[in-house]
């Protein structure tokens, strides 16, 4: 499993910082290239710069009263619900709807359900694996989920 992350290019994970006017004011973000490409391609969708679109999700996520202390942490968030929203095809990657145009609440409402269901999955797992080990967990034995 490890090979897969390990052997990847490097660049990918290569942190890089970029000026960023939000509301008047220059700021920088850090963040792996890897995310940089995501927010680009998510900007792509609603025909906005990565400069445009991290200006709206500062606007949003502060309309919303979110905590924005740690802002590039909401960023990678944002990509990693991004993709698995494209990977669990309730977003169509390469589509070119903008992401305002999609149904958000429909979408919320069933990534919710499975986030539910992939919990429950996971615990189920996990108390197979201890009832399998008598409690004691060795890395050597198969994780089984149910089918």
């Amino acid at each position: 499993m490890c090979q897969l992350f390990t052997n990847s290019d490097p660049a990918v994970w290569k942190s890089k910082s970029r000026s960023i006017r939000v509301d008047g004011v220059v700021t920088s973000v850090r963040l792996e290239t890897f995310f940089w490409e995501t927010l680009e391609e998510i900007g792509f969708r609603d025909s906005m710069s990565v400069g445009q679109l991290i200006t709206k999700l500062y606007r949003e996520a502060r309309e919303a009263e979110h905590d924005l202390s740690n802002f590039t942490s909401y960023l990678r968030v944002c990509c990693g619900r991004y993709l698995s929203l494209t990977a669990d095809q309730e977003i169509l990657r390469g589509d070119e709807t903008p992401i305002a145009e999609l149904p958000a609440y429909e979408i919320m409402s069933a990534e919710k359900k499975r986030r539910s269901e992939r919990a429950r999955a996971h615990k189920l797992s996990w108390q197979q694996v201890r009832a399998l080990t008598n409690g004691r967990f060795k890395s050597d034995v198969p994780i089984l989920s149910e089918d």
